[in-house]
């Protein structure tokens, strides 16, 4: 899951923004197109933060030139283009290549004791918006000699069917806003795996043969099984706390005994929550599943606060 900026810069539900006057009216209305959009769409607006949601509605209001909830609303429910735009708006798709370089060199440890230690390294990239996170993940596979890259196999899942798609091809285009270059430089020579071509960089043959993507809806959907590392950033922060809970089950369930989960530095574990996962890493926010027979709906969180490399 990971929309443009555009959609993130809208301003929070008000009199003014929505122009809808009176504050119980404008609830009641902006109460009304979520509850559309999770009935009728799919999309389970329940689980996530109202500031979130309001933004991202906000957001196409102002493409339509809608100015009230209600105005907007009936050119949602007739409207099936903006039905799927509003969905678009509604994924999560800030990425981008080697996110926080410091949580990559704890993710490169990760991967070099998985591959002295397995014969397959299965990863899964959750919520990968337009896979520069997984192809970030198959690049320091192939670039750091510790690591077998035959062993590693990455399955990159978003909601998101168009930003899957740009991920399946590979291509992104560097903007005054997003320095691709900049993004890269945490392998010494990322020409090797990448093709530039002005400001068009394309992700290698040996970079995507690692890497295969899939629709998955981790609020929705069942959990995957079997993975040695499982890799979902910055996809909580936009999650109500009830329902953290639930999908971080999806994801203890996908992993096997002793397999490693990374989320978003600025995501925190609600502190009820209780998982069979151990802290190898607080800072980065990297972790290890314990090896027991413990169901994995009992969550029993224990500290531990140095990577084992």
């Amino acid at each position: 899951m990971i929309g443009d900026t555009d959609g993130d810069a809208g301003h929070a539900r008000d009199d003014t923004d929505g122009g809808n006057g009176d504050d119980s009216d404008s609830t009641d209305a902006f109460g009304d197109l979520l509850a559309f959009v999770e009935d009728e769409l799919s999309f389970a607006t329940s689980h996530y933060n109202d500031s979130y949601l309001d933004r991202r509605v906000s957001s196409r209001m102002r493409r339509t030139q809608s100015e009230t909830y209600d105005t907007y609303f009936e050119t949602l429910r007739n409207d099936p283009d903006e039905q799927e735009a509003l969905l678009e708006a509604l994924s999560i798709n800030v990425t981008g290549f080697f996110r926080n370089p410091d949580v990559w060199s704890g993710i490169r440890v990760v991967l070099r004791r998985l591959s002295a230690n397995n014969r397959t390294i299965r990863v899964w990239s959750a919520a990968c918006a337009d896979g520069r996170e997984p192809y970030s993940l198959s690049m320091l596979a192939c670039d750091d000699p510790d690591i077998d890259e035959s062993k590693v196999a990455i399955l990159g899942t978003d909601i998101s069917s168009p930003a899957l798609e740009t991920a399946r091809t590979g291509v992104y285009e560097e903007s005054r806003t997003v320095n691709l270059d900049d993004q890269l430089s945490f392998l010494d020579d990322y020409t090797r795996y990448v093709d530039v071509d002005g400001r068009t960089y394309r992700i290698g043959d040996d970079v995507k043969q690692n890497v295969r993507f899939q629709r998955h809806d981790l609020i929705n959907d069942e959990p995957k099984s079997g993975f040695d590392l499982v890799v979902c950033r910055n996809l909580f922060i936009y999650i109500d706390n009830a329902y953290k809970e639930s999908m971080l089950e999806t994801i203890a369930r996908s992993l096997r005994p002793e397999g490693y989960l990374v989320i978003g530095k600025a995501e925190t574990i609600p502190p009820n929550l209780q998982s069979s996962f151990v802290v190898r890493k607080a800072r980065l926010r990297i972790y290890q599943r314990e090896a027991t027979k413990t169901d994995v709906r009992r969550f029993n969180w224990r500290s531990n606060s140095n990577l084992e490399s």
